[in-house]
Order: structure tokens, then sequence, then C-alpha cells
């Protein structure tokens, strides 16, 4: 696949495909005979994994550091789960962090429900 098939299957710029390789989160893409790169199911596999941890909130330094130990082989395996879990108790608290603010929304929600049905008269300009 060219980058622009590839940019439009994923939606990242092709700009944003070449960082990724030269940051080293995706293993050095084949080229073809005129040196355009040449995606095969291997580097597809690797951007659609590193667009679903940047979508996440990975950051390139701990997206770096994975790849790094990936290619240092499976001795790393337990510190790249570590890595991972500690990325996940991240995640796992940015998601309370929502799921309470959508419990405040709703909360508000209600309320201007009651006072446009007429239920409520205790109006009360508060955040």
């Amino acid at each position: 696949m060219t980058i622009a098939e590839v940019s439009k299957k994923y939606d990242l710029t092709p700009d944003t495909i070449r960082y990724y390789e030269k940051e080293g989160l995706i293993p050095r893409v084949p080229r073809n005979k005129s040196g355009i790169r040449d995606f095969d199911e291997s580097s597809c596999r690797w951007i659609e994994f590193i667009k679903c941890m940047r979508n996440a909130g990975l950051s390139i330094e701990v997206l770096s550091k994975y790849v790094k130990l990936m290619n240092e082989g499976p001795e790393t395996a337990k510190e790249r789960k570590q890595l991972l879990e500690g990325q996940r108790e991240i995640l796992l608290k940015r998601q309370k962090d929502i799921n309470d603010t959508i419990d405040r929304i709703n909360h508000k929600i209600e309320i201007y429900d009651d006072i446009v049905k007429g239920k409520r008269e205790d109006f009360i300009l508060e955040p």
C-alpha cells in the first residue's frame, strides 16, 4: 500500500505516518524499486497499534520505550506488561473522571428538564 492509501485507511496524515516511522514507532517500512514506501501487512498492524495507543493518550515517549523493548525480544515481556499496566491505570482514572463528569452533566440536565416543564421554580445560578 502507498502512504496515501495507508493515510486514508487509518485517518492519519502522511506526515504523521512518516513521523512515526522516523521516531522508530513503526519498523522501517519496505520500499519498492523506486524507493517509495510500500506498506505491508506488518507495517499496517504497527500503524493500527500506534494509532490505538495514541488515541488512548499514550505519549510518544512511552510508545518509543515499548517498541524498543519489543525489539529487544521476549525477555522484555515482563517490563512491557508493566508498562501497559501502568498506562491502563492512567486510562481507568481518566475513565472515572469522565464518568463523574457525565454524571454531573446528567444531573444538571435533569434540573433543566424540571425547570422547562415547570416542575421547579427554585432556579439558582450556580455551576
